[in-house]
């Protein structure tokens, strides 16, 4: 006997941000990221509202890191470098919010409805 069609319905179609590694580079913290856009629709543009917090949870910038094009069902890394700040310093990060998110040269929700987040280290990704 088949399973019901409902039970072949695979992971929720979502984009996915993971913070995968920090490293120091000349006077600079440097986050690496991976996204994973599983929403089956390609962006063009995706510019995430990033909050850094030192480890005591005081705000040391507020940057727009922008993952440029995410392709539909294909993972991306990105790098952004937070200059003047040291990786040891930060305790946690926050995606504060989707400052722009296009798809086919229209502004589109698909960035924030269902975006999951993780984190590979011990700091926190938050949103």
């Amino acid at each position: 006997m088949g399973s019901p069609a409902w039970a072949q319905e695979s992971t929720p179609k979502q984009l996915s941000l993971e913070l995968n590694s920090v490293q120091d580079v000349q006077g600079a913290c440097r986050f690496t990221f991976v996204a994973n856009n599983a929403t089956g629709i390609a962006i063009d543009k995706a510019v995430f509202e990033t909050v850094i917090f030192d480890t005591d949870g005081a705000v040391v910038r507020l940057s727009l890191f922008d993952f440029r094009d995410l392709p539909a069902d294909r993972p991306r890394v990105r790098q952004f470098d937070v200059p003047a700040t040291t990786c040891d310093g930060i305790g946690q990060t926050l995606i504060n919010g989707t400052n722009t998110c296009t798809v086919n040269g229209a502004q589109s929700d698909i960035c924030s409805d269902g975006l999951t987040l993780s984190s590979r280290i011990t700091i926190k990704l938050l949103g």
